[in-house]
């Protein structure tokens, strides 16, 4: 588990509360502790305008957590009257595990869906709809929530999501299969080779150093237990596409290089749902919701908030 002074936050130095308090939302932030015993960190970011309109459950992508930039578009979200909800998942943030280490992404989902599940039971939230959220990675996880509960959320925005890793970057023959034999034995040894995607992911400059400044990213090599897993979680994924029956909006940038657009157009295509919508903003990188110049930031969270406004029964 991380210990982490919270002195510095990706808006400054003000204290979380005094953030909140000036945004016009509640946050909290809490513990849970997962069916298989796991101690996972979680928040909340609750609007103080009137009851909420939908519930939003967030999934950061890999090596991130919910604690930095991620929860930008949490706290716009609760502005405008949505109830968000997101936890660490294991190996990541604050929550309990080796860093950088997914052994199973099956339970990482079975994670995700018993908190999600505990919050639908409040009955502060009645019948409100609810949809997915998720990142980069946390957009293979959103579908990967879908296929084990098909009729729990009423829609999922997908942020450049990784649902398939496209032939241009997926390692070749024999790669695979020798990371694949090794990390039977040495799962959790972190020496597959990469570059930090972060340089690549955030295209201003200066929002650059405030990303690596979060204090609990995970900025080690790859284990191999974890990139045999994205890879196989990939693999099944990119088999699955036409299984997707959830309503759903992907956002994604034509320049983006860590995840590839292209693949989004062939979920888009390919994917069962009667209500699906494609974004494909021009130019832009990775990462659409903090990454890009403030005005490409709102072009993206205008499109989010208007077709989640269009799926619930109130309107802005």
């Amino acid at each position: 588990m991380v210990e982490q002074e919270e002195n510095l936050h990706y808006w400054g130095d003000i204290s979380e509360e005094e953030y909140y308090r000036l945004q016009g939302i509640k946050g909290s932030k809490s513990f849970y502790t997962s069916t298989r015993g796991l101690s996972l960190f979680t928040r909340s970011w609750l609007p103080l305008s009137g009851p909420p309109r939908g519930i939003i459950f967030g999934i950061h992508g890999y090596g991130n957590d919910i604690s930095w930039t991620f929860q930008s578009t949490s706290i716009f979200l609760a502005q405008k009257g949505f109830a968000c909800f997101a936890l660490d998942m294991e190996g990541h943030g604050r929550s309990q595990g080796l860093r950088g280490y997914v052994p199973h992404v099956d339970l990482v989902v079975q994670d995700c869906l018993s908190f999600f599940n505990l919050i639908k039971q409040d009955p502060n939230f009645g019948a409100l709809p609810c949809f997915l959220y998720g990142e980069s990675m946390g957009g293979a996880l959103c579908l990967l929530v879908h296929f084990a509960d098909p009729n729990g959320f009423q829609g999922a925005v997908l942020v450049a999501p990784m649902c398939k890793i496209s032939d241009k970057v997926r390692p070749r023959w024999p790669i695979p299969q020798a990371l694949t034999f090794i990390s039977n034995f040495l799962p959790t040894l972190a020496i597959v080779p990469t570059e930090d995607l972060l340089h690549k992911s955030i295209k201003v400059e200066e929002k650059k150093i405030v990303g690596n400044k979060n204090p609990v990213r995970y900025r080690g090599k790859p284990r191999l237990g974890t990139v045999v897993e994205l890879l196989r979680v990939t693999q099944l994924l990119s088999e699955k596409l036409r299984d997707v029956s959830i309503p759903f909006l992907v956002v994604h940038g034509s320049a983006d290089v860590v995840t590839d657009p292209e693949v989004s157009r062939t979920l888009y295509k390919e994917a069962s749902s009667q209500d699906k919508t494609l974004k494909i903003y021009e130019g832009m990188w990775h990462s659409l919701l903090f990454g890009e110049p403030d005005e490409n930031i709102e072009i993206v969270r205008t499109d989010i908030l208007s077709w989640l406004s269009d799926r619930c029964n109130t309107k802005i």
